[in-house]
């Protein structure tokens, strides 16, 4: 099997994807990477020492030795690099969220469908064992209908994550609920079976934005801005983003377009680390404790009772076979891309989803920073949404 060859735009947190599709003589190689900043693109040039390494995209999307595109830039230049991959003929991997606006999302949407060039999103929990496990059960049935979704977020390094770097910027990400919940709206809404049709949403910035520890414009992050065992408790924190302006705690309240309601909470100074998600059908409820390979998902479907530790079945969360990042979903997510850039066809992860998840995020966004005022998600594009679900081929 001839490789692909990847071309990458971006090598900062994400650049992780570029070193999963890097397996030369195995069906993927990395031969160009654009990346502005100097340091990472000496850590590129490092981890790809056959690869040329560019300051500027136009060179990596215009080199004939390129079949395909990663997007792994920040998140308000994901629509503009990917539309200008799609019009160079490149099947092109976008990193979640697809973008931070509406309008955007719909553009690239539409550049894809226009030129005919393959477009792919990386929700990757599409692929982790956890959300499968559960998509599984809920298909067998053992919850009955799903009639609500509960999420609670905790983001237990949300500190040196997301407040230390441009994630921290409305102008750069929107808000969490768009670079962060993109990942748990979109796995509600597949859960679900269905998007969201209105929101409402409260938020604030309760601990970062009163830290004045930031570090003056224009330097980089401190070596030590992560660290498994410091930075705690979140006061400690230093070296901050000079601009901290997103919320760092989120309440959203959905109802979705077939009548399922649905909440998600985000905090970002928690001390652990996980998603906890609650599905409750007419007939049951399912519920993780922990996400990752080991853990469980509980059913409780056969009586009522009061408090009841012990469920009616558990299901252990399997380990994948590479056990690589995010409990081995990036290594699903790429595997998804490599084949859907050689054969096309219906892929788990899916461009309208993705478009839905950032309609969600920016409605919900707009509604915490209103008061709450409930907004409305609009709809995908009904052309679209048909070319999408044909596999990015026209609807007969």
């Amino acid at each position: 099997m001839t490789d692909v060859r990847i071309g990458v735009l971006g090598y900062g947190l994400r650049g992780s994807l570029a070193r999963v599709a890097h397996r030369p003589g195995r069906g993927a190689t990395v031969t160009a990477v654009a990346e502005p900043e100097p340091r990472a693109r000496a850590a590129a040039a490092a981890a790809f020492p056959a690869a040329r390494t560019h300051a500027g995209h136009r060179a990596v999307l215009d080199a004939p030795d390129v079949d395909a595109v990663l997007v792994l830039t920040p998140d308000h230049t994901h629509a503009d690099l990917g539309r200008q991959a799609l019009r160079a003929g490149k099947p092109v991997f976008v990193e979640k969220p697809l973008d931070i606006s509406v309008e955007r999302c719909d553009a690239i949407l539409r550049t894809a469908r226009a030129t005919g060039t393959r477009l792919y999103v990386g929700h990757n929990m599409r692929h982790m064992p956890v959300v499968r496990l559960m998509r599984g059960l809920i298909a067998r049935g053992a919850v009955g209908e799903v009639k609500t979704v509960w999420v609670r977020h905790f983001v237990g390094y949300g500190g040196d994550w997301y407040f230390k770097d441009w994630h921290a910027e409305r102008r750069c990400t929107n808000g969490l609920l768009l670079q962060k919940a993109a990942h748990d709206i979109d796995v509600v809404h597949w859960l679900a079976g269905s998007y969201a049709q209105d929101v409402q949403a409260l938020g604030d910035l309760m601990v970062y934005g009163a830290n004045p520890h930031r570090r003056a414009p224009g330097r980089p992050k401190s070596p030590d801005w992560y660290t498994e065992d410091g930075h705690w408790p979140p006061h400690t924190q230093r070296a901050l983003n000079p601009v901290i302006d997103v919320e760092d705690v989120s309440l959203v309240n959905l109802r979705l377009a077939s009548g399922v309601l649905a909440a998600y909470q985000q905090c970002h100074f928690t001390p652990d680390y996980w998603r906890n998600y609650t599905v409750i059908g007419d007939a049951g409820r399912l519920e993780n404790f922990g996400d990752g390979p080991g853990s469980t998902v509980k059913v409780w479907n056969a009586r009522r009772s009061g408090y009841r530790p012990e469920p009616d079945a558990a299901f252990t969360v399997p380990q994948t076979a590479d056990g690589g990042g995010h409990a081995g979903a990036d290594t699903l997510l790429i595997d998804e891309f490599l084949r859907f850039v050689r054969e096309g066809g219906t892929t788990d992860t899916s461009p309208v989803a993705a478009r839905m998840a950032v309609a969600a995020g920016c409605a919900a966004t707009a509604s915490l920073r209103d008061g709450g005022t409930p907004r409305r998600v609009d709809p995908p594009p009904r052309d679209l949404t048909a070319y999408f679900e044909h596999g990015q081929r026209p609807a007969r």
